[in-house]
């Protein structure tokens, strides 16, 4: 392990070493160089910063269409309450006697409960639905980072160095 320590702080030094060397030879060169090298670095950026900026728009759209979906279910889901609880009442008044009150109950008990299915139901597919979208956008953004990244590579490896005349 300790050789490896040695050897991987030699490399190091002999590659500093040779940059050194260089910026010593033909420091404006080097300057030069070193610009040109960052401007395009810095124009690079352009794509994938564009990409995810497209990204978070449509995650945004996926965001909001969710939510009206969840607010426009709770509004359902309030409203069926209330009009459960007024049917119970009203059937409560109705009601000759004991049994017939229990059986009226029992039975809008059970038309509760396939509702409150239904809902949560419908609240799970608004969520998988959402999921599902943020997957492909996701999923799509990171193909196409990946892919301009490995295009500008390829065209790092075949564009021609230019030298200044002087």
């Amino acid at each position: 392990m300790f050789t490896q320590i040695q050897d991987f702080m030699t490399e190091q030094s002999q590659a500093l070493a040779e940059q050194v060397h260089k910026l010593r030879q033909d420091p404006a060169e080097s300057a030069r160089g070193a610009a040109t090298g960052s401007a395009a670095g810095l124009k690079s950026l352009k794509d994938p910063v564009r990409m995810l900026a497209r990204s978070g728009v449509k995650l945004t759209a996926i965001s909001q269409n969710a939510l009206q979906g969840l607010i426009e279910l709770q509004s359902e889901i309030v409203t069926s309450a209330l009009t459960d609880a007024a049917n119970r009442l009203e059937r409560a008044a109705r009601a000759d006697n004991v049994i017939d009150l229990m059986q009226e109950q029992a039975d809008a008990l059970r038309v509760t409960r396939d509702r409150m299915v239904d809902e949560a139901a419908r609240a799970f597919a608004i969520f998988k639905d959402a999921g599902r979208d943020v997957g492909k956008v996701a999923t799509q953004t990171y193909a196409k980072v990946v892919e301009t990244a490995e295009e500008e590579v390829a065209f790092a490896k075949t564009a021609p160095v230019r030298k200044s005349n002087r």
